[in-house]
């Protein structure tokens, strides 16, 4: 064993691994990124065969990536032991560092700097941006119709999620009803936004009724409606069952896992003691899973409040169903105004920071699965 003299460093070895830490945790990422960077050049540049292409990439971008990692690691083994176990970590964690820094945190500062310009970023105006955001009409039904996705979406998706999981629970069909219920997961937003147009729609070109809820509605006397386009503002909740449909599954399984964590004992206990199923539902098995339960919904309302692809492909954002996601994108790629859709992104993440230092915070104090 070394000696307690062998494991106190002295000044100028701290200062060495000190300065040597923070060297290679950048010397390496810029290594690693300038050897990326040289060989995507190259294969953009490159008239090999596709097939080629995507051969060379997989070994250059993996195999490099890895043989870097072998060669910096080799060399920080070759130091003294204290000074290696001081330095190892900052190798590996250094370019994650850099790739956060330079592909979020340095992307966000630019968002920032662009929404305090006007459309062409020729001119400077300060805030001049967030008020006009915060002061149009139509900015102010978005934020309506987010609001709505982020309460009624997520609420939903708990309350359905969570009676799913109890009840297949006790049934003998658990898998197979699980299995129903968590299918829709396994489809694309943009897919299941394609498969509810025809759930929705009116009338084909050649006139006839196609739309499976409008030949039902039909079918009970009613009028042919278009539901996403003229009944508005509730056609956002027909939007908003999509999300549903789509989400349940994933909070179902969640609840369920958090559900067979609950003890037997104590369910079964307080059965004998002459509690009624509500009772053990409320008082014991909801609080043993609550948890899960603010995981699952801060999860859901950070997903509700970037919701693009089911209202781009249902209406594109039309009829009064916008959303912060899809008018950012019609402001910034559609109308080329670049300040405000930089500061309409600005907003929709600092709407979902609070959120996520809730989430982070509930995982820090207690096991949420």
């Amino acid at each position: 064993m070394q000696s307690s003299q062998e494991l106190r460093a002295s000044p100028f070895e701290w200062l060495t691994a000190t300065v040597g830490r923070v060297l290679i945790s950048i010397l390496i990422p810029l290594i690693t990124f300038f050897g990326l960077w040289q060989g995507f050049l190259f294969l953009r540049d490159s008239q090999a065969p596709k097939f080629v292409i995507v051969v060379v990439a997989i070994l250059w971008g993996v195999g490099g990536v890895a043989l870097l990692y072998f060669v910096s690691n080799w060399l920080v083994e070759q130091l003294p032991g204290r000074m290696t176990r001081l330095i190892q970590p900052f190798l590996f964690v250094g370019p994650a560092l850099a790739i956060l820094i330079w592909f979020l945190a340095l992307p966000t500062i630019r968002t920032l700097w662009i929404s305090l310009f006007n459309s062409d970023s020729s001119q400077f105006i300060g805030l001049g941006n967030y008020l006009k955001v915060f002061t149009d009409p139509n900015m102010l039904e978005v934020f309506r119709n987010n609001l709505l996705w982020m309460v009624l979406g997520t609420t939903f998706c708990v309350v359905f999620g969570l009676a799913v999981a109890i009840l297949a629970d006790r049934s003998r069909f658990e898998s197979f009803a699980k299995s129903i219920i968590f299918l829709p997961m396994a489809i694309s937003f943009v897919g299941a936004g394609v498969i509810w147009n025809f759930i929705y729609e009116v009338k084909d070109k050649a006139d006839a009724q196609i739309g499976l809820l409008n030949a039902l509605w039909v079918g009970l006397g009613g009028e042919p409606q278009a539901w996403t386009a003229l009944i508005q503002p509730w056609n956002n909740l027909f939007l908003i069952l999509i999300v549903i449909w789509l989400q349940t599954g994933y909070a179902m399984v969640l609840f369920s896992a958090a559900i067979k964590g609950v003890p037997g004992e104590i369910l079964e206990a307080a059965r004998v003691d002459g509690a009624n199923e509500w009772q053990v539902l409320f008082q014991i098995m909801i609080p043993q899973i609550m948890g899960t339960i603010i995981t699952v919904s801060t999860t859901l309302v950070i997903f509700t409040l970037k919701i693009f692809d089911v209202v781009i492909v249902m209406t594109g954002g039309q009829f009064g169903t916008s959303v912060i996601a899809t008018e950012f994108y019609r402001q910034y790629f559609t109308n080329r105004d670049f300040g405000i859709g930089s500061t309409i992104a600005i907003i929709l993440l600092v709407a979902v920071i609070p959120v996520m230092v809730y989430n982070l915070k509930q995982f820090s104090e207690r096991e949420a699965f």
